[in-house]
């Protein structure tokens, strides 16, 4: 497996002490997706997903992250956490399941409309400036859209160095270490704070939230903000078409011999 380093050589006494007094904010951004559970049905007109009485998650790369975040802070690493989300006032269930899990705040930045990835970025962006995170943590990618943009774009916009599609993610004093899974192996790098991450599956294992945390989670403080507040535009110059269910695949036949098989993926699939 290839393993590569860059920028400098990481040390175990580099990273964070707990009896270090420097405090630590850190961002979380999640969001409200159809749960991975629930079978995706298009609406009659093709005109988008059908989302009318289907059950609602937090994106399960965003869990990883916030999980990520509540760890960090169990380390004595980070000394707040604070989540975001855009989307509708009913993503506020979202974020109150973030505050269940341990964050300590939330910020809900309502929009009804469907937004770009990079409409996205801009208003985290507002956010990451309103609020002056040291860290920057969300999914590395979405279930609905799997666009794997907004973490890049977020980075260029805010001119904060990235650590993309995270395994690992270890915090200095000034800098955080993060391991990458890349289609070679693992790579590490070594980024200077303020900085954004993006997490990948095997980052860690979200806990589950526990009925005492989610009454608490009840009482925490929500703040919510709308575009215009952050003096961001979220005009989009993509427009959807057409919005079409996968073709239904045909069944498969079973072959009696290897040539048998042969001769049907030459003749009739046409693939050899």
């Amino acid at each position: 497996m290839l393993r590569t380093h860059i920028d400098r050589l990481v040390l175990p006494g580099d990273f964070f002490s707990p009896e270090s007094e420097e405090s630590m904010k850190v961002l979380v951004a999640v969001k409200r997706v159809v749960d991975y559970n629930v079978k995706v049905r298009v609406k009659a007109d093709n005109s988008g997903v059908d989302l009318a009485n289907v059950k609602m998650s937090m994106n399960p790369f965003c869990e990883i992250a916030v999980e990520e975040a509540v760890r960090l802070k169990e380390k004595g690493v980070a000394t707040e956490i604070v989540v975001v989300t855009i989307g509708p006032t009913t993503a506020q269930e979202q974020l109150r399941t973030a505050l269940a899990l341990g964050a300590d705040r939330a910020v809900l930045v309502e929009s009804a409309e469907e937004l770009t990835s990079l409409a996205v970025a801009k208003l985290l962006k507002a956010v990451v400036d309103k609020e002056q995170p040291q860290l920057v943590i969300l999914g590395k990618q979405a279930i609905d859209s799997d666009n794997n943009q907004t973490g890049q774009m977020l980075a260029a916009l805010s001119g904060y160095p990235q650590g993309t599609f995270a395994s690992k993610v270890e915090v200095s004093v000034d800098k955080v270490a993060v391991t990458r899974e890349i289609d070679g192996g693992l790579q590490t790098v070594s980024l200077s704070l303020p900085a954004i991450v993006t997490t990948d599956l095997r980052l860690n294992e979200p806990r589950y939230a526990s009925l005492p945390n989610i009454m608490k989670a009840k009482k925490k403080p929500l703040e919510v903000l709308t575009p215009d507040a952050l003096g961001v535009s979220t005009a989009s110059t993509n427009k959807t078409l057409k919005v079409e269910a996968p073709a239904a695949r045909s069944a498969g036949i079973k072959v009696k011999s290897v040539a048998e098989l042969v001769e049907k993926l030459k003749t009739e699939a046409k693939v050899i």
